[in-house]
């Protein structure tokens, strides 16, 4: 499934790399039908804000975003615990899961960071992938509220992943 991939992307922090590659984002969105017409819809008009914002903009909006304000942290376990010692054993019971599954965590990452969490669940079957993402449901939650308090255009992207993570589906 690319919508877990291509959501891991727009959540990380913006690159030229990622600018350069808005065409061929638009072009996937648009060519798979596992990405529904709300989802599709989220996903384009935040490529759309992507195109009309420099590099630079879009990074310090990031870094203002997600490094300097800890109730939007993208480490989801921060939300749950803060800087509490009951961290440390969760983050290394993730990274021991992803071990499990055969992905690698690279040196330096954290593994309870929401784009590396998405990188992970695009590896499973859709169930999966939504059992997953429930399990993290409530902080998800929690932070697309914190994004849309301050009008965040992260926030509808944190959205889709909380729909994502039920494991029932209301019509969109």
């Amino acid at each position: 499934m690319i919508i877990y991939p291509m959501l891991s992307r727009l959540l990380d922090y913006p690159d030229q790399e990622l600018l350069d590659h808005l065409p061929l984002l638009h072009q996937v969105l648009d060519e798979d039908h596992t990405i529904d017409a709300h989802e599709r819809r989220v996903i384009n008009q935040f490529l759309d804000h992507l195109s009309a914002q420099g590099l630079m903009a879009l990074q310090q909006n990031y870094v203002q975003t997600f490094d300097m304000q800890p109730e939007h942290s993208l480490h989801l376990t921060h939300h749950l615990f803060g800087d509490d010692r009951g961290r440390g054993p969760a983050l290394v019971d993730l990274g021991e899961h992803y071990k499990s599954m055969g992905m690698t965590v690279n040196k330096g990452e954290i593994p309870d960071y929401l784009p590396l969490i998405l990188e992970y669940v695009g590896t499973l079957d859709e169930m999966a992938a939504r059992i997953f993402l429930a399990d993290a449901g409530k902080v998800v939650t929690v932070l697309a509220a914190n994004l849309e308090k301050t009008g965040s255009p992260y926030a509808p992207l944190v959205r889709l992943i909380e729909q994502r993570g039920r494991l029932t589906q209301s019509a969109a």
